[in-house]
């Protein structure tokens, strides 16, 4: 299998280039090829003659989308939307990466795949006209909506709260968003696996389990072994430009029924704890 990587230098991205063992994959980063550009992506695409795209590319800044949401719209929608074109002209299917961002977060039981979209950020509204975009575009796309992503390699909630407790005596964390974190090598071989059995529609894929930030926070702490306390606070304590759904937890059902599990939240911490250290 020929797969092409979009956003192969990021945070998911280096682990699906270290996780996507046996196929031939190619993984371009930001440098290699703007996804604005149509033109470029379309080259790009037919050198490389995928069976599968992987559009993990994106501008992940939340806060940042806000204030710079032309930006924001022209990455994630419409980048992605000439990702698409290219795939389909090439006979590529195509995998997406989305968010729990789609949702306003005003539910009380995880999201299943068909729920209504009413994302209340620019950020989740780009990754929303997205998904309508691609799935109008072509029935041979496959949208994983993920949340709260964590992995070596780059800047992740983990690795800020381990720098700031090293040298802090006590941290605030907001108690009132409930989502599940998700290490990026087990996301990487769920969709490694997606694609292998040539997946088509939404699929939810995060980690087991779910927590609030103080909770992933407090874990994070303990894990590490160290003696910093961490304190919950409100999200109205700690205001931010763009607005997070307080409950963004997603059902695995989807994933459950392509017979794709994923770890434990909790476990997954440990062994990126060891993967930080070594």
């Amino acid at each position: 299998m020929r797969v092409t990587i979009f956003g192969a230098t990021g945070l998911l991205g280096k682990a699906l280039m270290r996780e996507w063992i046996g196929d031939a994959v190619t993984g371009l980063g930001s440098r290699d090829v703007d996804i604005r550009d149509r033109a470029r992506v379309r080259q790009v695409v037919q050198e490389t003659r995928p069976d599968w795209v992987v559009l993990s590319a994106a501008y992940t800044d939340v806060d940042g989308c806000e204030s710079n949401a032309d930006i924001a719209f022209a990455v994630n929608r419409d980048g992605a939307e000439n990702v698409a074109i290219a795939a389909k002209e090439a006979g590529a299917r195509l995998l997406f990466l989305s968010s729990d961002y789609v949702f306003d977060g005003k539910k009380a039981t995880p999201y299943e795949t068909d729920d209504s979209r009413n994302p209340q950020s620019v950020y989740g509204r780009t990754k929303a006209e997205a998904e309508v975009k691609l799935l109008a575009l072509t029935r041979e796309c496959c949208i994983v909506r993920t949340s709260w992503l964590f992995g070596t390699g780059g800047k992740c909630f983990p690795d800020t709260i381990l720098k700031l407790a090293a040298g802090r005596p006590a941290l605030d964390v907001v108690n009132d968003q409930r989502g599940s974190p998700t290490y990026v090598v087990d996301l990487a071989r769920a969709i490694v696996s997606l694609c292998r059995r040539n997946a088509v529609g939404i699929v939810h894929a995060t980690g087991a389990g779910d927590c609030t930030w103080f909770e992933f926070a407090q874990e994070i702490v303990q894990s590490a072994g160290l003696a910093t306390t961490v304190r919950p606070v409100s999200s109205e304590q700690m205001a931010r430009p763009a607005p997070r759904p307080a409950y963004s937890v997603l059902s695995a059902s989807s994933l459950n029924a392509l017979g794709i599990e994923m770890p434990g939240w909790q476990d997954a911490l440990r062994r990126y704890l060891r993967e930080r250290q070594g």
